[in-house]
C-alpha cells in the first residue's frame, strides 16, 4: 500500500495523466502497454464477432414466438433463446456433433455473459433439438429475411423472384422415419423462393421429400408487378392464370408434351438472331387434360426457343408479351443463382451433417442453417464489405470469440504506449 501511495505521489508531483492514476488507485498494480490506447486513454471493452453477429438477431420477434408456441414451457434453464445462440455457433463454427459443440461452446466462458446465455450441456441440447418446435426458429428466419429485404433495397423498377427445391438426403440408423415419404431418396425437401437481386431468400418451407414443388408454389402470396422464375417443375396451367390475373409475370421452361396453337409469329431482331431462334404468340388449345383438371388460363403466352452450345435450344413460356425475348432469355439465366445458394449453403454449413437424427431436430438445424446465412449477409452488408460472402465466412469463422482491435495496426500500439509509459518513468526519476 505505502508503494501505491508513494507511486500516486510522485506521479502528481510529474503531472501523470488521470487516467493512469485512477487504473492505479483502482487496481493497485502497474499499468501495462496494452491497457491504454495510443492517446494514454484506457481502453474500453470490445465485443466478439459472434456478439456482433448476434447483435443483429431479432430477439423481439423470438420472444414474442415463444410466448405464442410456449416453446418455454418446462424448461429447465435452457431457453429458447440459449438454444438459438448454441445452434447458430454450431453452423458457424463447423461443430461436427454434440460433443465437439459443448467442448468449443464451453472453452469460451468469459463471452458467456454478454451473449445473454451460459454452458451448454450436449445431453440438455440433444432433447431441446427433439422437443422444441420448430415454428420458433422460422418466425425468426422470416424477419431476418425482411430486414436483409430492406438493407439491399432493390435497383430494378420490379423484383423478379426465383422459385425452386432442394432436397435434403437423410440416410442411416436413426433416419427411418425419412423412408416413410421416400420417392427416389429418403429425406426432406427445402423450398425457397429468392430475390434475386438481393441474392437473399424472402421465404422458405420445409416439406417431406416426395411434396410436389407445385403444391408448394400455389401456397405463395402472388405480388403484383413481380416475375417468377422457375422450371418445369412448377408446370401448373391454373396456378400460371393466377400468376397473369394478379398482375405478376412469369418465365418457365415448356414441357415437351404442352399443346399449344400458333397466334402470332413476332419478328427477331437482327442483333438476336444468333441467341432467340423463335419468338411467337401462343394458346393453349385444351381447357382441361386427360385427367379432367380444368385449365383456367385464359391469355395467350409467348413461346421463345433459345440457342444453347451443343445442346438442344431452351424453350421458353412467359406470360410477358412486351419485352424484348433476349431479356426473358436473361431472366431465366438468373434461376441459376438459387441453384448456387443451395450448393453454397451445402458447403459451408451444416445441412449435411445433423447434430439430432429426429425429423425436429433436423428442421430446427435446417432453419438455423439459413439464420446464420442472413446474419453473416447483413453483417457483410452492415460493415460495407466487397468481398465474397464465402470469404467474409471464413474471416468470421476464424475468430467467432475474437475481440476486435482498432484500425490502427497493433506495432503502432504499442510503440506509442510504450512511449507514453517511457515518458511516465522518466517524469518519476
Amino acid at each position: 500500500m505505502a508503494g501505491i501511495q508513494l507511486y500516486v505521489v510522485f506521479g502528481r508531483l510529474a503531472g501523470l495523466g488521470k487516467e493512469v492514476l485512477r487504473y492505479l488507485a483502482e487496481g493497485g498494480y502497474t499499468p501495462s502497454a496494452n491497457s491504454f490506447n495510443s492517446t494514454g486513454v484506457r481502453n474500453m471493452f470490445r465485443i466478439s464477432r459472434l456478439q456482433q453477429l448476434m447483435q443483429q438477431m431479432p430477439w423481439g420477434v423470438l420472444d414474442r414466438a415463444v410466448k405464442e408456441h410456449g416453446s418455454d414451457r418446462h424448461c429447465k434453464g435452457f431457453s429458447s433463446r440459449d438454444h438459438m445462440v448454441a445452434m447458430t455457433y454450431a453452423q458457424l463454427s463447423e461443430a461436427r456433433n454434440l460433443r465437439e459443440l459443448e467442448d468449443s461452446f464451453n472453452q469460451n466462458a468469459g463471452h458467456h455473459y454478454h451473449l445473454g446465455t451460459g454452458p451448454i450441456r450436449r445431453s440438455t441440447l440433444s432433447d431441446a433439438n427433439g422437443k422444441r418446435n420448430p415454428q420458433v426458429f422460422a418466425e425468426v428466419a422470416l424477419a431476418l429475411m425482411k430486414a436483409a429485404g430492406r438493407t439491399m433495397r432493390s435497383q430494378r423498377q420490379f423484383m423478379v423472384y426465383l422459385l425452386d427445391s432442394t432436397s435434403i438426403t437423410l440416410q442411416g440408423r436413426g433416419f427411418e422415419w425419412a423412408q416413410a415419404h421416400a420417392t427416389r431418396t429418403a429425406g426432406l425437401k427445402l423450398h425457397l423462393l429468392y430475390a434475386s437481386d438481393g441474392f437473399r431468400p424472402v421465404h422458405q418451407s420445409i416439406t417431406a421429400g416426395n411434396v410436389n414443388d407445385v403444391d408448394e408454389g400455389r401456397e405463395l402470396t402472388i405480388e403484383a408487378g413481380a416475375t417468377y422464375v422457375f422450371d418445369k417443375g412448377y408446370c401448373d396451367y391454373s396456378w400460371w392464370g393466377r400468376l397473369d390475373a394478379a398482375g405478376a409475370r412469369f418465365v418457365t421452361r415448356c414441357k415437351t408434351n404442352a399443346a399449344l396453337k400458333l397466334v402470332q409469329q413476332r419478328p427477331i431482331a437482327q442483333d438476336d438472331a444468333a441467341v432467340i431462334l423463335a419468338d411467337r404468340i401462343e394458346a393453349f388449345k385444351y381447357k382441361s387434360n386427360r385427367g379432367g383438371h380444368r385449365n383456367s388460363y385464359e391469355g395467350n403466352v409467348r413461346r421463345i426457343e433459345v440457342a444453347r452450345q451443343d445442346e438442344r435450344p431452351l424453350i421458353l413460356l412467359t406470360n410477358d408479351l412486351d419485352s424484348p425475348a433476349v431479356q426473358i432469355a436473361a431472366l431465366y439465366k438468373e434461376r441459376w443463382q438459387i441453384e448456387l445458394f443451395f450448393k453454397w449453403i451445402k458447403q459451408h454449413l451444416l445441412v449435411k451433417r445433423f447434430l439430432g437424427r429426429s425429423e425436429n431436430a433436423v428442421r430446427i438445424q435446417l432453419l438455423v442453417a439459413l439464420v446464420a446465412y442472413l446474419l453473416v449477409v447483413l453483417y457483410k452488408a452492415r460493415h460495407g464489405l466487397k468481398t465474397s460472402l464465402w470469404r467474409v465466412l471464413s474471416l468470421l469463422r476464424s475468430g467467432l470469440m475474437l475481440r476486435e482491435q482498432p484500425q490502427e495496426s497493433a506495432w503502432k500500439r504499442r510503440r506509442a504506449q510504450q512511449a507514453l509509459i517511457d515518458r511516465t518513468q522518466l517524469r518519476l526519476i
